[in-house]
């Protein structure tokens, strides 16, 4: 009988820890997950409760990341992050001999992964995820962030995870600490929504094509039909095949003058 081997599952998006879980089951019988954590605050705590050999943590997370809870669980279990990053946390990753997965996740490439995770375990060699490295892999990421343009948002659609394409959205909009997520799937209209808040998505989208148009809104230039001036200098947005009006607040107003 293949001897027994615990692990952790992190992400705070719940469809695709459930769905880590059973990939896992699938190309690692053996594998048990002992805990399933909704942030990285909760990794940390089950870690310490339940110290397991391995540990799956998403590397954005709300609060703590994944990046920083490997920064507490140090060399005492072997880490893979999960990551939606696009190619530059993936040359950060290659940089050291950290494991990573990128989402969605594909079975072939955790296959190769849990291969590799086998042979650590049963042959009892130390983790790889030397406080260096993680070190060196947050600077990095932190650095690329802050360059990086958003290029995919990821929502909840009923039972499902959505991957909206930025260029796609149409506008976003505040709504209390959710953000609605107005997009084309299609030629169709569509809407989700996500968890992050307006200013962080702000900050990460690309301002030629982005701009805040009232407090509560975001709209997409390449989207924007026409624009009604009000009397009191304030005015709507009208966008391309939609029939709502977005407000248009006086300070932003003359980012349309020469319409």
């Amino acid at each position: 009988m293949s001897a027994r081997v615990t692990a952790l599952v992190a992400d705070d998006e719940p469809l695709l820890r459930e769905a880590m879980v059973r990939l896992l089951a699938a190309a690692w019988p053996e594998l048990d997950v002992i805990a399933q954590a909704r942030n990285g605050r909760e990794a940390i705590e089950m870690f310490e409760a339940h110290t397991p050999q391995v540990c799956f943590l998403d590397v954005q997370m709300p609060g703590v990341t994944g990046v920083e809870a490997a920064q507490h669980i140090g060399t005492r279990a072997h880490v893979i992050f999960v990551t939606a990053f696009q190619e530059y946390a993936v040359k950060a990753f290659e940089q050291g001999v950290l494991d990573y997965l990128v989402k969605p996740v594909e079975p072939a490439r955790l296959a190769a992964t849990v291969r590799r995770l086998k042979d650590r375990v049963m042959t009892s060699q130390p983790a790889s995820n030397s406080e260096l490295l993680i070190e060196q892999l947050a600077k990095a990421m932190s650095q690329t962030a802050a360059t990086e343009k958003l290029r995919w948002l990821r929502a909840s659609i009923a039972e499902t995870v959505r991957m909206i394409a930025v260029e796609d959205i149409d506008f976003l909009k505040a709504e209390d600490k959710y953000t609605l997520v107005a997009y084309r799937d299609g030629a169709k209209c569509a809407e989700a929504v996500v968890r992050t808040s307006l200013k962080e998505l702000l900050a990460q989208l690309d301002g030629q094509d982005f701009v805040q148009v009232h407090r509560s809104v975001v709209v997409n230039l390449r989207a924007v039909s026409h624009l009604v001036r009000g009397d009191n200098e304030t005015g709507e947005i009208f966008l391309k095949g939609r029939t709502e009006a977005l407000p248009v607040s006086r300070s932003y107003l003359p980012l349309f003058r020469q319409m």
